[in-house]
């Protein structure tokens, strides 16, 4: 896996199809970058050719507008935009619905307007066009159930991709009571992950953790690095850790083609 910058491809005099932004959790966090491992080896599986930005991606802004400072979102978002248009980026892939949401939907009001996909959008294109080809592997013996990201589900309307993806794997794949528009977040948006929570609420990853694994599964899918981030913790403090892996869904994805 050859991990090339768009300035790389610059000084070869090509361009990539597509630029696949890394994020601050895969950038810094150690869990968030076996996700983008995952996702760079479908990419390489595909045939893509995709680059990253390296030392040249700066934060969204994301936290930072959630967090009600809009000056330093702005300085933010202008900062990459700039880049990005230096390099003249067509398409942009995240395995961060923050990030993709930032990018896709509030980037355009700067000036900065790209084809933003989610990753799992990304990957059901792949495997819809034929370029990323999935063996007969049969169904799994192990239940999946699926947690739907604040803002790749209710704040993009994608519910159908993630979905798609486990089930070309085969997965066994369970609804939790609420899910798609009714989903119950992690706990994570809005820079609630910066945060301890209030005094005498529940924490809000630890009923949503107890939700899912009502349903007894062997993994729960994630198409987030914050949910992940929630969920485990919600697994470890039910005990669980041993008995219910969390995944994004192109690890398992990766996993099921061989390529981990």
């Amino acid at each position: 896996m050859a991990v090339r910058t768009l300035s790389v491809w610059a000084a070869a005099g090509e361009k990539p199809e597509i630029l696949y932004w890394v994020g601050c959790a895969a950038s810094f966090d150690d869990r968030a970058q076996k996700i983008a491992r995952a996702f760079a080896k479908l990419l390489d599986a595909a045939g893509v050719k995709w680059g990253i930005l390296g030392t040249e991606e700066a934060c969204t802004g994301d936290p930072a507008k959630r967090a009600g400072n809009d000056f330093l979102f702005q300085m933010l978002a202008l900062q990459n935009i700039q880049v990005l248009q230096t390099y003249e980026v067509k398409e942009i892939v995240a395995t961060c619905p923050h990030c993709f949401n930032t990018l896709k939907n509030e980037y355009p009001q700067l000036g900065g307007t790209f084809k933003v996909w989610h990753h799992t959008q990304y990957l059901s294109h792949l495997i819809q066009s034929g370029r990323l080809k999935l063996p007969d592997n049969g169904s799994w013996e192990e239940k999946v159930v699926f947690h739907d990201p604040c803002y790749l589900g209710r704040g993009n309307g994608e519910y159908d991709a993630p979905r798609f993806l486990l089930k070309k794997t085969g997965a066994q794949l369970e609804e939790p009571e609420r899910h798609k528009d009714f989903a119950l977040c992690c706990g994570a948006g809005g820079a609630q992950m910066f945060k301890e929570p209030e005094p005498g609420h529940k924490d809000i990853n630890i009923e949503r953790t107890e939700e899912l694994l009502r349903l007894s599964p062997k993994r729960i899918a994630v198409g987030c690095p914050f949910c992940m981030t929630m969920l485990t913790d919600g697994v470890k403090h039910a005990g669980k850790q041993t008995e219910v892996r969390v995944q994004d869904v192109a690890e398992i994805l990766a996993e099921r083609l061989g390529l981990l």
